[in-house]
């Protein structure tokens, strides 16, 4: 399993080629206990083409290694600093001077985040936030600034409230005194609503309500889309309800033209006990599909074609940060540049057009019921049409002799016959979808790419729809050995003899 871990992400060329286009940035945490220098942070970033980045402050260090890069970067008024900011328009004026205007024009700084999540984490400071914002922009206006480098407040997605349909979603009323006004200076500057989305944490908290493959982008049967009942909308997945639901809640307050912003997004690849779902492959999925949705400028039901700019969460695994285990697990990168995982990015367009990993497997959930496995292995062996010749006694994928790893094999088989189509990947719930090659040794599984095995053609071995089986291609499994029913055939022909 160590193994696993050994990959590499190719260049994350993620600039904008238009204006009117979207772009991916990454954030740049620092709580770590070996934390690397500025300039091998700006020399990774480079090395991926990162072009857009936030910091959650304004280290003096990483914004002059960021001098004469090109990267676009968006500083923060951390939220210990807010009560001054937010009481003095001096003390506003002092913290820009120092963290900005002292940087460019030789550091391309394009925002400023003020606080961030101030409503839900720091509600104490909620009265004042306005005014920090109002007073960092006057500092801007007075440097001549103001038209290159917006100004906003990140906030959590979960001040907006009843968020499902996106339609009848609206900001928590108690905090319609510092949105509303907020909302006007967003207006008033054309700078966005600052948005963290998080489809992890809603499909950890709703109790099943919401379809894994839901919150990772992965493609739904029509049947199986959600559909807003006033609008008649189709969402395909969290995070554009989530941004819907974000412009909703702006138009029961009569705004309407204020774009959003997601500043955070991402998904865990490590967690504990009570993390199930924070493991590599779902992060994987999650920001790959991610970066393809949002570099297609694809924007959302609401809102076709109109950009959603979005910053991954994490550049790199945090190992300082306390809370539940995936805390320290959100990163793209360990603190010594190693990627955690390889992102699968063909289909994001030209950009990434070098990728050729963007390869997924079906396997058999490890904890899932043996009785279960056994019976979607005889239908996959048997109804489904797959060779499960490679799994008989002495053959290359005998080995390891097990339910779990025999119908991982045949189950793969399916799903690539069937060109890894929606639903081809369930057997009533105990298999899933892995970026991860489950080829081991000479067992070479169908859909490994650039191995000696060979794709399996989906047109000419379609599954039948017959409840009975072929005998040239069925096996069943019992108690860790296949019989061929073509042998029994056989026997019986000499027997008739």
């Amino acid at each position: 399993m160590a193994l696993l871990l050994l990959f590499f992400i190719l260049p994350l060329s993620i600039s904008a080629s238009g204006p009117g286009d979207a772009f991916i940035g990454v954030n740049i945490g620092l709580d770590i206990s070996d934390m690397p220098g500025p300039t091998e942070i700006v020399a990774l970033l480079k090395a991926q083409s990162i072009q857009h980045v936030r910091l959650y402050d304004a280290d003096r260090a990483l914004l002059r290694a960021l001098a004469k890069t090109g990267i676009r970067v968006t500083v923060s008024v951390p939220n210990d600093q807010l009560l001054g900011i937010g009481q003095s328009n001096a003390t506003a004026a002092n913290w820009v001077t120092r963290n900005v205007i002292a940087h460019i024009p030789a550091t391309n700084i394009t925002a400023i985040c003020v606080g961030s999540e101030v409503l839900t984490t720091l509600p104490n400071a909620a009265p004042i936030l306005v005014s920090a914002i109002n007073f960092i922009h006057s500092a801007l206006v007075a440097a001549n600034l103001d038209q290159e480098i917006k100004v906003s407040s990140p906030h959590s997605s979960s001040i907006i409230l009843d968020s499902f349909p996106p339609s009848q979603a609206f900001f928590n009323r108690t905090w319609n005194p510092v949105m509303v006004p907020m909302l006007k200076f967003l207006q008033s500057t054309g700078s966005y609503l600052m948005l963290n989305v998080y489809p992890y944490y809603d499909y950890q908290q709703a109790n099943d309500a919401i379809p894994l493959d839901y919150a990772l982008f992965r493609p739904l049967p029509p049947n199986k889309e959600a559909v807003d009942s006033n609008t008649l909308l189709h969402y395909t997945n969290v995070f554009d309800a989530v941004v819907d639901a974000a412009y909703f809640a702006m138009l029961d307050l009569n705004f309407t033209n204020i774009p959003i912003m997601v500043t955070e997004s991402g998904w865990p690849s490590k967690g504990d006990s009570s993390e199930p779902d924070a493991t590599v492959d779902n992060a994987n999925t999650y920001n790959s599909n991610l970066i393809r949705h949002v570099l297609n400028n694809t924007g959302t039901p609401k809102h076709p074609g109109i950009a959603v700019s979005t910053y991954i969460y994490e550049l790199y695994n945090e190992d300082l940060r306390t809370g539940p285990f995936s805390e320290k697990n959100w990163g793209l990168f360990y603190a010594n540049g190693e990627p955690v995982y390889t992102l699968h990015l063909t289909g994001a367009g030209n950009i990434f057009a070098n990728d050729t990993t963007n390869q997924t497997f079906c396997v058999a959930k490890s904890n899932a019921d043996p009785k279960m496995l056994q019976a979607a292995l005889d239908w996959a062996c048997g109804p489904g049409k797959v060779d499960c010749s490679p799994l008989l006694q002495g053959q290359t994928c005998y080995e390891p002799d097990n339910v779990v790893a025999h119908s991982t094999y045949a189950f793969n088989a399916y799903y690539q016959k069937m060109d890894k189509s929606p639903g081809s990947c369930d057997f009533k719930g105990v298999a899933s979808i892995t970026t991860t090659d489950p080829s081991h040794g000479s067992c070479i599984f169908p859909g490994s790419h650039g191995r000696k095995g060979t794709r399996i053609n989906g047109t000419s071995l379609a599954p039948s729809n017959s409840t009975s089986s072929s005998c040239l291609s069925q096996y069943y499994y019992n108690g860790g050995f296949f019989t061929s029913s073509l042998g029994l055939v056989v026997l019986f022909l000499f027997a008739v003899m």
